[in-house]
């Protein structure tokens, strides 16, 4: 496994402080973050899932701990929208340049509005998808957030 992806590439250049994890990524797995989490032995609070979505038709990324679910309504509110819905897979992948269950959101082929849950910005450290499938970066949550250029909202349900 490659420990050098778009995601670590433009955290480097964007001059962030991350460092790289591995772990057997289960591709049966119910819930990936969850799984993540627990390869990790961290607490799903911690383990950020990347989502991609849709607000009013357009795309968005939001980033949220990995044992939240997104609230549709809330998010749509967070960018001013009337109606949000999950992205369909096959068109997260082409967006994104990158595979379900691999989706950061560093580094996407496409830069989208981003949105953080506002839960995560209270942890020291976070971990994120770094571009593949077993691969996670660690760093402070508001680094990612500046580099995301994310707004900060509670969208979790």
């Amino acid at each position: 496994m490659s420990k050098t992806t778009r995601a670590t590439l433009a955290l480097a250049k964007a001059g962030a402080t991350f460092t790289v994890h591995t772990y057997d990524y289960d591709p049966g797995a119910d819930r990936i973050g969850l799984q993540a989490a627990e390869a990790l032995g961290e607490m799903p609070r911690r383990v950020l899932k990347t989502l991609m979505a849709e607000v009013d038709g357009k795309p968005v990324c939001v980033v949220l701990p990995s044992d939240r679910e997104v609230s549709m309504k809330k998010l749509a509110a967070a960018f001013g929208g009337k109606s949000a819905n999950m992205m369909k897979p096959g068109d997260a992948e082409r967006l994104t340049g990158y595979h379900v269950g691999g989706i950061s959101p560093f580094g996407q082929k496409r830069a989208v509005p981003t949105v953080i849950e506002t839960a995560a910005l209270a942890e020291d450290h976070v971990f994120i998808n770094g571009g593949q499938r077993g691969l996670q970066v660690r760093l402070a949550p508001k680094d990612a957030q500046q580099v995301l250029k994310a707004v900060a909202e509670p969208v979790a349900a």
